[in-house]
């Protein structure tokens, strides 16, 4: 009868019964340890991969069953089997004793070698269906683990990561994760163990990407995948997963001798893995074309204006797919220019249609060749009229370039903040928020001084969860009061650096102005 390898250890202090003992058990198929004492067999169970414990009851140091209490009250080897062999105490109530206090079987002498093997045999099957029934449910809460981290993932270099990291804690040794980008381009996620940092590198698959529908496993060999260390003349078990026929295959590598038959887990792991590529897919693919559509919503160029340095960014929020309300306006009319920027409550197409109209309405009436107050009080007269419910935000300046004279009002939106030779002054213009049936004041006047630079901004600048408006307030004065940079969009680049980070959870614009 074929044996799978095994490893036992043979613990008597009588010599030539444990040369029998060992003889038997050898030529049977498994490895074999010995042992003289107690001491011995409990520091050689720490220290080797034992499988089966054969156990004299008699030893000279102590009790076999002492041996067989402290095996099974460690919780490291609660689960070791232990069969004891005894010549001496042979009778019911010893072999009861015995299997009282942990072992497993119990063996009287003489034994005929076919039962000892057989015993043997017996219970390393049910030693190995529990060690493997325990290696599962690890396992998959592992998998559960990783499902989420991967499912949390804010991006795909992140969720590579988060795959290859997982696999790696699942099975106990190196991984890879492979897939394509929406972009096309082919990546690797690997992690040499859990306890490794994943790396990510360009992937060069030697298989083609003929691949069907579904999920697959096969074994590879190590050469197949140069990107890890892998154990030496060991195969690679491969899951394979492909959603859908347009959609690249996700391929998750582990140690082929590291699965369990059929490989479950893997094959649930590369499921995972693809659902949450694809669901990443198209998140990246829709902020993409929400980007553009907000971008198509913006002015495509600055006026050139003599006089004066402009600059400006947008930067979406990484936390949203959808389109936002914030908006800014540069653009010279009857030799003024007129500077707005603003916000629309909400993330969606609505609000973006609603920013597009209150831009386009400004510029009309900016045409029309009215001061700021007078545009905001049309565009309030007529959100109220046409857009009932709706509520935005507003700044508008009109500056001469030639003089830096400013005339300005503010419907509700945050101060712009002035730039003179290091110090830091905002502006104040409190008018109430469009949308809402309130008078609004006078417009403020003020001068640009030569050399002095004009901030605007939205909210998605300062605003944090954990901090107050005027913490943002603050922090924004001392950036700005720490000096502008000689290229305004420089100065730009710096405040959404240190003010926003690389996570913004709001969309950000910002319009810089110096006069020379």
């Amino acid at each position: 009868m074929h044996v799978e390898p095994a490893t036992v250890l043979v613990v008597d202090d009588n010599p030539t019964k444990r040369y029998l003992l060992v003889s038997w058990l050898s030529r049977a198929g498994y490895a074999v340890v010995e042992a003289e004492t107690g001491g011995e067999a409990l520091e050689l169970v720490e220290v080797k991969p034992i499988d089966l414990v054969v156990l004299d009851v008699r030893l000279p140091d102590m009790s076999g069953f002492e041996v067989c209490e402290q095996i099974k009250g460690n919780s490291k080897h609660a689960a070791l089997p232990v069969v004891h062999v005894s010549a001496h105490a042979v009778d019911v109530q010893d072999r009861a004793h015995g299997l009282n206090r942990g072992a497993d079987a119990y063996l009287v002498e003489p034994i005929e070698p076919e039962e000892l093997v057989a015993t043997t045999q017996a219970v390393l099957r049910y030693y190995r269906a529990r060690k493997q029934a325990e290696q599962l449910a690890k396992r998959m809460a592992l998998l559960a683990e990783t499902t989420l981290a991967i499912n949390s993932a804010p991006d795909f270099p992140r969720l590579l990561a988060a795959a290859a990291q997982g696999a790696a804690k699942i099975f106990e040794g190196p991984a890879a994760v492979a897939t394509a980008t929406a972009d096309g381009d082919l990546w690797a996620a690997t992690c040499e163990d859990p306890e490794h940092t994943p790396s990510l590198n360009p992937w060069r698959p030697d298989q083609g990407q003929d691949i069907a529908v579904g999920t697959t496993f096969h074994t590879e060999p190590a050469e197949a995948w140069p990107l890890l260390t892998w154990r030496d003349d060991d195969l690679v078990g491969v899951a394979t997963t492909r959603i859908r026929p347009d959609r690249p295959a996700v391929h998750v590598a582990v140690q082929a001798a590291a699965n369990i038959p059929g490989a479950p887990v893997l094959r649930q792991l590369a499921q995972a893995i693809a659902a949450a590529v694809e669901a990443q897919r198209s998140y990246d693919e829709e902020h993409r074309i929400a980007i553009t559509l907000q971008r198509s919503l913006l002015p495509r160029r600055l006026p050139d204006v003599t006089g004066l340095d402009l600059a400006r960014r947008y930067e979406p929020a990484s936390a949203h797919t959808e389109i936002g309300g914030d908006f800014y306006e540069l653009t010279m009319i009857d030799g003024h220019l007129l500077v707005a920027i603003g916000d629309v409550a909400g993330h969606s197409l609505h609000a973006a249609t609603v920013m597009a109209e209150l831009r386009h309405a400004l510029r009309a009436y900016a045409v029309e060749g009215h001061p700021p107050g007078t545009m905001l009080t049309r565009i309030n007269h007529l959100m109220m009229t046409l857009l009932p419910g709706e509520v935005a935000t507003v700044c508008v300046m009109l500056i001469d370039p030639a003089t830096g004279h400013v005339r300005m009002s503010n419907a509700g939106h945050l101060p712009p903040l002035l730039i003179t030779d290091g110090r830091t002054e905002y502006i104040e213009d409190r008018g109430p928020l469009l949308g809402l049936r309130a008078d609004r004041p006078a417009d403020t006047e003020f001068v640009v001084p030569p050399g002095a630079t004009l901030v605007l901004y939205t909210d998605g600048l300062i605003e944090r969860r954990d901090a107050t408006i005027d913490d943002g307030l603050r922090a924004l004065a001392a950036v700005a009061s720490a000096g502008v940079d000689d290229h305004l969009d420089d100065f730009c680049d710096r405040l959404l650096a240190e003010l926003t980070g690389e996570e913004m959870s709001d969309d950000t614009a910002v319009v810089t102005l110096r006069r020379r």
